[in-house]
């Protein structure tokens, strides 16, 4: 059995728009998901991937912003 924790997509719709998204667990959740001895790991994991790929998502909002307005 396996289960999305955490995942991040960059898109394209059909107007030609990038689009980023990052969706997860929600924190609340893990502990009525999980084990009480396997909830901290999860916990864990979750937060520091959260960091990274909202770092990432942010980052690709702010180049792709810049892209297009460049483009102007």
């Amino acid at each position: 059995m396996e289960g999305n924790l955490i995942s991040f997509k960059l898109l394209i719709n059909l107007q030609g728009d990038l689009i980023t998204e990052v969706s997860m667990l929600p924190k609340d959740k893990i502990s009525k998901v999980f084990k009480k001895d396997d909830a901290p790991l999860i916990y864990k994991a979750i937060s520091e991937a959260e960091v990274k790929l909202k770092g990432l998502h942010k980052y690709l909002e702010d180049e792709i912003s810049a892209f297009n307005n460049s483009r102007l």
